[in-house]
């Protein structure tokens, strides 16, 4: 039981790893605590995975050091792994914002993976808990994991054991336990890609609107450079749609910078400047609700003015409050009261410091031979394919090394 190199986790970034290590002649063995590997490749997508995106770049991505990405992304490119997708065979095609999909299914990718772990001549070891880890000094081994199938002794240990999103597949916090007992620091983790909570006032509030989808843009006040244009979907616990999700990894972040968190802003008529075109018919005997259905979902404008007590024709309302309307049409503020967890999360944001990390090799500096990769690190992308591309990038730098 004695390896070159163990990679806990049976993920994206841990079988990119394994594999890139085993085909340099390493001896590899993957440890993974549930029998089912990639899971959450398979899972990804609605099935389909959406497994990199056409446009990756460093602002994509949210870290305590957002320049920390930069190196392994460019050195295993969205192009890399679409080259690798292609090599197999395997079917592809790219929806809007320029994600990647399979054409058939995730599966297809996870199978990619693991013929390529075993045609390196990776081991397994799945189902098997890591019951806990020691550095030592023995021979060429550095490291000692106490396992269900007993002691095993590595040179190099790559955790890849991802966040604690997505707990039914079986998330946990080792990877954090893992870098804290070397002494990394862990920046506390928070469920991102989220949907929003509403405060129970709140939601009496907004109940009237639950159930409407609607196309606009969203941002934060906290980083105003940050917009999402994409659906905004309101339900009966909060706020969802890929737009929410986006913007949910911004608005948890403002914790970090120890600051007072700010409200969401909708802007519901993204393509339009509200005060002008109100001004425009600000003669019409038509209901201001009428008027905004012109541009929004009919059952919306109605319960959103009815919300305000916007309810009268245009030609009855003032300029200041034609300003004040146009104001909430592009700035509607809502606070959210927090997320709605894990569970519902599509990955973690925060995890294993940068700083403690090498950008280049993704080891440890402070205990040669301790690599940290995938979801673990405090690296986290936007929706689109962008945090599965992280776990490729970052898997196969670490790959080269161990």
């Amino acid at each position: 039981m004695d390896f070159d190199v163990v990679v806990i986790g049976a993920g994206p970034a841990g079988m990119m790893c394994a594999a890139e290590a085993g085909a340099r002649g390493r001896r590899v063995l993957i440890v993974d605590h549930v029998a089912k590997i990639g899971e959450r490749i398979r899972i990804s997508g609605g099935g389909r995975s959406n497994f990199t995106n056409r446009h990756v770049g460093p602002e994509n991505y949210l870290s305590q050091n957002p320049h920390f990405c930069r190196s392994a992304l460019s050195r295993f490119t969205q192009h890399d792994f679409l080259g690798m997708i292609e090599a197999r065979g395997i079917a592809w095609h790219e929806r809007e914002h320029g994600q990647l999909f399979c054409n058939d299914s995730a599966q297809d990718i996870v199978d990619m993976l693991r013929d390529a772990c075993d045609a390196a001549g990776v081991q397994w070891a799945a189902p098997c808990k890591v019951q806990g880890c020691e550095r030592i000094e023995q021979g060429n081994s550095r490291f000692v994991l106490q396992t269900e199938r007993g002691a095993l002794f590595c040179q190099s240990l790559v955790v890849a054991c991802g966040g604690l999103a997505v707990p039914k597949i079986g998330a946990t916090p080792l990877g954090y336990k893992l870098a804290e007992q070397f002494g990394l620091a862990v920046i506390p983790p928070k469920p991102a890609l989220v949907p929003l909570a509403l405060a129970p006032e709140t939601l009496a509030a907004l109940q009237p609107l639950s159930g409407n989808t609607l196309d606009a843009a969203v941002s934060c006040a906290a980083f105003p450079k940050v917009r999402f244009r994409e659906n905004v979907l309101l339900t009966h616990r909060g706020l969802s749609g890929p737009a929410i999700l986006q913007i949910s990894s911004y608005w948890q972040m403002q914790e970090y910078a120890g600051g007072k968190k700010l409200p969401i802003s909708i802007d519901l008529l993204p393509d339009d400047d509200a005060l002008e075109w109100l001004m425009a018919q600000r003669r019409s005997k038509a209901l201001l609700p009428n008027v905004l259905a012109e541009k929004l979902p009919r059952k919306f404008a109605h319960e959103w003015c009815a919300l305000f007590g916007w309810t009268r024709p245009l030609n009855e309302l003032t300029n200041a409050e034609l300003e004040q309307i146009a104001k909430a049409l592009k700035n509607w503020e809502i606070m959210p009261s927090g997320t709605l967890g894990y569970a519902k999360a599509e990955v973690t944001l925060g995890g294993v410091d940068t700083a403690a990390l090498s950008s280049k090799t993704m080891e440890a500096k402070a205990v040669p031979g301790l690599f940290f990769i995938g979801e673990v690190v405090d690296v986290t992308g936007w929706l689109g394919g962008y945090n599965l591309q992280w776990a490729w990038s970052s898997g196969w730098v670490a790959g080269q090394f161990v």
